[in-house]
């Protein structure tokens, strides 16, 4: 059974180290996320079932994750850097899942209903408690094509990168001219950092 808002709040400001509005969002998306599917015990019995796609690197995000259960090292949790306040919510065994949008007249619905707050950021927090999933949210239904090699569990060849000798899982390499590369030996474009 998925805990009550002010218990999953309280987990949530734990994990995450303090309390704000996308905490809130967070948790309130995936809650909804879980209901809509179905998926009552995330933590539990229920937990093998689901796959949750993140598209923002926010406070939302440990929220998110919190809730569900889902985490990158069990590589349950994928992370699409798309800048959204958004998470889609996949039950693997049908491959059906739910897409959940916060709406943009969120603030201004927080502002309507909380002028007497000064804070923006109190506005927020309460307002995202106390608003209806509709008025905060955009839930569609989905359907999601997982490759077998982004599935929990799944095993793979580890291979060596045969310019800079990195290990690499999952096949996550390209084959250029004949020499299995890593993706920033093959695409240094991709690479985040610079040797000093």
């Amino acid at each position: 059974m998925i805990e009550s808002l002010d218990t999953l709040l309280q987990k949530a400001e734990i994990a995450h180290g303090h309390m704000c509005a996308g905490q809130v969002l967070g948790v309130r998306m995936a809650v909804l996320g879980l209901q809509t599917l179905g998926i009552a015990d995330p933590l539990g019995s229920d937990r093998k079932r689901l796959v949750t796609f993140i598209e923002i690197d926010r406070c939302a995000a440990d929220a998110i994750g919190m809730v569900t259960g889902c985490r990158l090292g069990s590589r349950t949790l994928k992370f699409r850097d798309w800048g959204k306040m958004a998470a889609t919510f996949v039950d693997l065994p049908c491959g059906e899942g739910v897409r959940v949008v916060a709406l943009e007249n969120s603030r201004d619905l927080a502002r309507q209903l909380h002028p007497e707050i000064e804070s923006i950021r109190k506005q927020q927090m309460l307002a995202y408690r106390e608003l209806v999933d509709d008025q905060l949210f955009r839930v569609e239904r989905v359907r999601v094509e997982m490759d077998p090699a982004d599935l929990p569990g799944y095993k793979a060849e580890r291979i060596l990168c045969e310019r800079c000798g990195e290990g690499i899982n999952f096949g996550r390499y390209e084959d250029v001219a004949g020499v299995r590369l890593c993706l920033t030996c093959a695409r240094p474009g991709l690479c985040y950092w610079k040797p000093l």
